[in-house]
């Protein structure tokens, strides 16, 4: 069994610049420069151990008693404090870390700065990975929604519900600000207690171009406000395995070339089953995407109690124009 080297005073393991006191069984704060006027056998770690009250400060610099040689005496103290002084500031450093092995314990410092380890940067608020980049999940409506080619998913929704959106922005038309080429956005219906889809779907539509194409909730018109509408589509459609109906607007606006809306409604398969409205928002300027996108989304959302649940134009409930 090996034996506790005894107390004493050895080189510091992190600076070995440095002597620290080693009370026979752990490191203590206690540390001097070599040049100290404590030499003799506790510098190998035998002998008697030093007066704990002396270990406990640096050893103070001696100016010389004799007055001959002044200048000699003071250019040698003025160097030994310089000494002190470096040993100090590099002791300071150490203390950030303590070891409680004894001097044999320790291996010697490498190259590289022991003393002030720098932290490794956390990476905690970097954004993961998506693991279905294709698939919106709304938890709160027991649906999910495909995410087309080019689209991406909203994550900074505000409240209920959840968004699918074109990743470019553009200057709007109308007041200052950005607008989008295209937006889907899912809710639940709380406003009424209605259960009739194609009740919903009517009475959402005005509501759903207003707040695309009008004014926007800082009282700004984007478009210049609407000009008129036609209606272009509408019909019962199933979806995510239940029945919905659907309403599609061509928006004419003052300023740009205006867009699309679509309000779709149906009941949730999950939970209370309450009513879902899911507005659809699609431009008619260049670089927009192609209306179509209105009926592709429609037709791939499902219910998140069953991903092989079919839904949209054509599944079992025929559209009407």
């Amino acid at each position: 069994m090996s034996m506790s080297p005894p107390p004493g005073w050895y080189p510091d393991p992190r600076q070995p610049a440095v002597e620290r006191w080693w009370d026979g069984a752990a490191w203590t704060e206690h540390r001097r420069a070599p040049e100290s006027a404590h030499a003799g056998p506790q510098a190998t770690g035998f002998g008697p151990a030093p007066d704990p009250a002396a270990t406990t400060v640096l050893a103070p610099v001696s100016s010389s008693s004799s007055s001959s040689g002044g200048g000699r005496a003071k250019l040698i103290a003025l160097a030994v404090a310089g000494a002190v002084l470096i040993a100090s500031i590099v002791t300071g450093a150490v203390l950030l870390g303590k070891d409680d092995d004894g001097p044999e314990a320790v291996p010697a410092p490498s190259t590289q700065a022991e003393t002030s380890p720098t932290p490794t940067a956390s990476k905690s608020a970097s954004k993961s990975a998506d693991p279905d980049p294709d698939t919106l999940v709304d938890d709160l409506n027991g649906i999910t929604l495909p995410v087309p080619e080019g689209w991406e998913k909203d994550d900074d929704t505000i409240g209920g519900g959840a968004s699918i959106r074109t990743p470019d922005v553009i200057d709007c038309p109308g007041d200052s600000g950005l607008c989008r080429h295209g937006t889907v956005t899912s809710g639940t219906v709380t406003s009424t207690d209605e259960t009739d889809p194609k009740a919903l779907a009517l009475g959402d539509i005005k509501d759903a171009a207003d707040a695309s194409y009008d004014e926007d909730k800082l009282d700004r018109q984007p478009y210049g406000g609407i000009t008129g509408h036609e209606q272009v589509k509408a019909g019962s459609v199933a979806v995510a395995g239940r029945a919905g109906y659907y309403v599609r607007w061509r928006v004419h606006t003052a300023k740009g070339s205006g867009g699309y809306v679509q309000s779709l409604a149906f009941a949730s398969s999950v939970g209370s089953e309450s009513m879902v409205i899911v507005r659809f928002t699609v431009g008619a300027e260049d670089g927009a995407p192609p209306v179509s996108v209105m009926d592709e989304i429609t037709n791939g959302i499902r219910s998140v109690d069953d991903s092989e649940t079919g839904g949209g134009v054509g599944s079992g409930v025929t559209p009407t124009s």
